[in-house]
């Protein structure tokens, strides 16, 4: 088997980056993202990309850092809220945005990762999100056709993994990472621990190394997005 295991994320993207790419990345809000390869993409410096990610990070961090230097095209995404930057390229027209229901997103991905073409739902019919797209009835309801993602790369951020590319995601990580990691042609994971063949339970593995092909470990900041507090 292939060393999976890579030094530095612009080692395991060497070869795999190109302009006009489409990159699928995990997270959810600043949790969970894979913040070093975002940040090697952006040394890189491939542009025109089309990006699918729940959210677009914030001003200066996560997917935030490829806004700031123009790298992104097209942004497929949910959520898009906190990012300053963001608000000023869509609305100047400097920027595509299509927007997905959170869970139109997730099993859009899902449904690409497991070779599912396209499916149908309920979500969006009536808006926006529906306009241009299939419509059909179902038992007297209707429902639109959404089209399953495939990514030429996926970038995710994992907990742990073994040698093989077994991953386990911790909490709130499990929102997109699971299913941005398998609808990516290939997928490069970070993660905080690399640990020995064997010691993962297999029953507590979230992605199989099967949809793995490079892994970086490395140091994350562990930001929050929104911090409330109260007087003491």
């Amino acid at each position: 088997m292939a060393n999976k295991i890579y030094t530095t994320a612009s080692e395991a993207l060497e070869g795999l980056l190109s302009d006009g790419m489409f990159i699928a990345a995990g997270g959810f809000g600043l949790c969970g993202i894979p913040e070093l390869l975002i940040s090697a993409v952006r040394d890189a410096g491939v542009k025109d990309l089309t990006v699918a990610s729940n959210n677009a990070g914030v001003d200066d961090f996560g997917l935030g850092v490829l806004l700031q230097t123009r790298q992104v095209k097209k942004m497929i995404s949910s959520y898009v809220g906190e990012n300053a930057e963001f608000m000023r390229q869509y609305l100047s027209g400097e920027l595509e945005l299509e927007f997905n229901p959170q869970g139109t997103l997730a099993e859009r991905m899902r449904a690409g990762g497991a070779g599912i073409p396209g499916f149908y739902t309920k979500t969006g019919v009536g808006t926006t999100i529906a306009e241009g797209k299939e419509h059909k009835e179902f038992d007297g309801e209707t429902y639109i056709l959404e089209r399953g993602i495939v990514a030429d790369l996926a970038i995710v951020k994992a907990w742990k993994a073994d040698d093989t590319g077994n991953l386990v995601y911790r909490k709130t990580a499990r929102n997109f990472n699971p299913p941005a990691a398998t609808c990516g042609r290939v997928c490069v994971a970070e993660v905080e621990e690399i640990v020995p063949r064997g010691s993962l339970e297999p029953d507590m593995i979230h992605t199989p190394g099967i949809y793995v092909h490079r892994i970086i470990q490395g140091a994350h900041e562990k930001r929050i997005e929104q911090r409330t507090v109260r007087a003491a």
